[in-house]
């Protein structure tokens, strides 16, 4: 099977995971990027102009032409490129920022044209008014494992004092909300005797943030939204206990996990951050996010381009 990809960036980590599994399964991959600056992982689209969006549309329409047996649109703004050609069957991707964010009308508006349509959660699915499949990019669990903190700590270049609050996102996200951890990870410290350093992570190789997830003592997310945010995946392959908001599908990962909280109010992020730095017990996260490892979630995905090549 020959499957033409559009995406905001083939670097973006977890769509270049996506194509190796895939590949793995027998899948030849052909991607087009938006051309221009990009500066993150989920499609977010600061240093794109409409102008970068638009200068995809030619290459995409060219390439329709060729010998493939469909078109995936990874991210809701690249949508109208693969609508727009002749050719080739679609599948969508959304991944919850082109939803939930300024332009999830467009999103919105190009499920109900596409042939299927994938979302990261049940929340994700329940925003369509067409039908979907709920398909959260994999994680791979052979990379993230648990392993002893001191180690780890040693790789990163921390302390081996006090608390360590991992936030693996660049601050300067508005999405992601950094003001918010700090305040949370600052009112913490007024109710532990230690002291609590909040990492911000970013701009590391991927392959290096296993060491991250288990050097920390906490992953705090905080994000006004997402869909199925692989940091919080990752850190449940790890053990690493995690707090944070009620977005996309992060209640039902952790519903029931010990040393895992969600909060709504910054007083119930703070509780729950206190809480897991307190014990010292570690969640047995890696059960909950077997289902979701790269290769299964690569399956369904063939699966998925069968019926559609098929249909």
């Amino acid at each position: 099977m020959r499957v033409l990809n559009l995406v905001p960036s083939e670097a973006s980590r977890f769509f270049q995971q996506q194509v190796d599994t895939l590949e793995s399964l027998g899948v030849e991959n052909k991607i087009l990027s938006v051309p221009g600056r990009r500066e993150y992982d989920d499609g977010d689209t600061s240093g794109r102009s409409v102008l970068d969006y638009a200068r995809l549309y030619p290459h995409a329409l060219a390439a329709s032409f060729g010998d493939y047996d469909l078109i995936h649109a990874n991210y809701g703004l690249t949508a109208p490129h693969a609508l727009c050609q002749p050719n080739l069957p679609v599948v969508l991707s959304l991944w919850g920022t082109d939803l939930f964010g300024k332009y999830g009308r467009v999103s919105k508006l190009c499920a109900r044209w596409a042939d299927e349509v994938v979302v990261m959660s049940p929340d994700m699915a329940a925003a369509l008014d067409c039908e979907s499949h709920v398909i959260p990019h994999g994680i791979d669990l052979e990379r993230f494992r648990p392993e002893p903190a001191a180690p780890a700590r040693e790789r990163v270049g921390w302390t081996d004092e006090g608390y360590h609050v991992l936030f693996p996102y660049p601050p300067e996200r508005e999405v992601k909300n950094y003001p918010r951890a700090d305040r949370v990870v600052d009112a913490a410290r007024d109710h532990l005797e230690a002291p609590i350093t909040l990492h911000a992570v970013t701009g590391v190789p991927h392959a290096e943030m296993p060491s991250y997830l288990n050097a920390a003592d906490a992953l705090l997310l905080t994000s006004h939204h997402e869909g199925s945010p692989n940091a919080v995946k990752e850190a449940l392959a790890c053990n690493l206990p995690v707090v944070a908001t009620d977005v996309g599908d992060v209640r039902t990962r952790l519903d029931g996990l010990p040393q895992a909280h969600v909060g709504r109010s910054d007083a119930e992020l703070v509780d729950g951050l206190v809480a897991v730095l307190r014990s010292d017990e570690r969640p047995r996260g890696r059960d909950r996010v077997r289902e979701i490892s790269r290769q299964h979630t690569g399956e369904q995905l063939l699966s998925l381009y069968r019926t559609v090549v098929d249909g």
